[in-house]
């Protein structure tokens, strides 16, 4: 007997059950397919506009899936897994007709490494490809580049925890306005990264104008894996345009391969934000893989 129980909180006991499932499924794909924020959402307690998609066969969790609905705009968003052990047995699609009964039938559902198996399921759901996130890497072992040059009346510092949350909040919701994902992030979601093993304020840099801020390149190191991330990157609207991006992004991949230490860098981008590309390519990144978003036609 295979079930699907819907919830919006999840117990510890079944936290570990799902991340488990996902930790096994990331070791056979090569890659997580529940994001960082996806994890975060599963153990960090009930969110308003988030559920979560429990599958079981005979008591053992086989699937895990998760719903968030807090765009004002956009269809709800999904993330799917199935175990290893227990697919081609119509667990994802079990999994994808919920979604789709939740969302009533406008949903947004991500394939993290776009690999084949999803696409099929996404075809027999009904999907249409929609979004395509590059994640792209480049060594740091040749690093070349210059010390940064800012613009103008631009400093640079790290970040202050507590003393600099709010006004790095209104940045980064200003910087991506266009970005609902990463624009809408509030303080919870902001403690939440605080709070992980990798938050490391010698690495976020904030960039000020005459004491306001006016960008910032949020860097991660990923230890296991040896990378280094550009994890967030943003420049308030009105400085965009005079290289303040640029300086940053050099002024963070400086700080990985010299101060950290590490081999390779990587960074996510949009495959439709051709000028982000572009710069991207110019400093020596290469496309490594691909996710995909697929959507409801509605």
């Amino acid at each position: 007997m295979s079930d699907v129980l819907v919830v919006e909180e999840v117990s510890p006991a079944v936290v570990r059950e799902a991340q488990d499932l996902i930790d096994a499924a990331a070791r056979t794909d090569g890659q997580a397919a529940v994001s960082e924020q996806g994890r975060l959402q599963l153990r960090g307690g009930a969110r308003e506009g988030v559920r979560h998609l429990l599958l079981r066969h005979d008591g053992e969790l086989v699937g895990y899936a998760q719903l968030e609905d807090t765009d004002p705009v956009e269809a709800p968003a999904a993330e799917l897994v199935v175990h290893p052990g227990h697919r081609g047995r119509g667990y994802g699609r079990r999994l994808g007709e919920a979604l789709l009964s939740l969302s009533g039938k406008r949903l947004r559902v991500w394939a993290h490494g776009g690999h084949p198996g999803a696409r099929h399921l996404a075809q027999l759901l009904g999907l249409t490809l929609f979004r395509e996130l590059r994640q792209m890497r480049r060594p740091l072992a040749d690093l070349d580049l210059p010390e940064p040059v800012l613009p103008a009346g631009v400093t640079v510092r790290t970040f202050v925890p507590g003393g600099d949350d709010a006004a790095w909040l209104a940045l980064n919701s200003a910087a991506f306005a266009h970005h609902p994902e990463q624009g809408g992030l509030g303080q919870r979601d902001l403690d939440d990264r605080k709070g992980q093993p990798w938050f490391d304020p010698g690495g976020f840099f904030l960039a000020e104008r005459g004491g306001r801020l006016v960008g910032f390149h949020w860097t991660k190191v990923h230890s296991a894996e040896q990378l280094g991330e550009v994890y967030v990157l943003g420049v308030a609207p009105g400085e965009q345009g005079g290289g303040l991006g640029r300086a940053l992004t050099a002024l963070g991949l400086r700080h990985l391969a010299l101060d950290r230490g590490l081999p390779t860098a990587m960074l996510y981008v949009d495959a439709d934000n051709v000028p982000a590309v572009t710069v991207y390519e110019r400093l020596g990144f290469r496309t490594h893989e691909t996710d995909l978003m697929y959507r409801t036609e509605s």
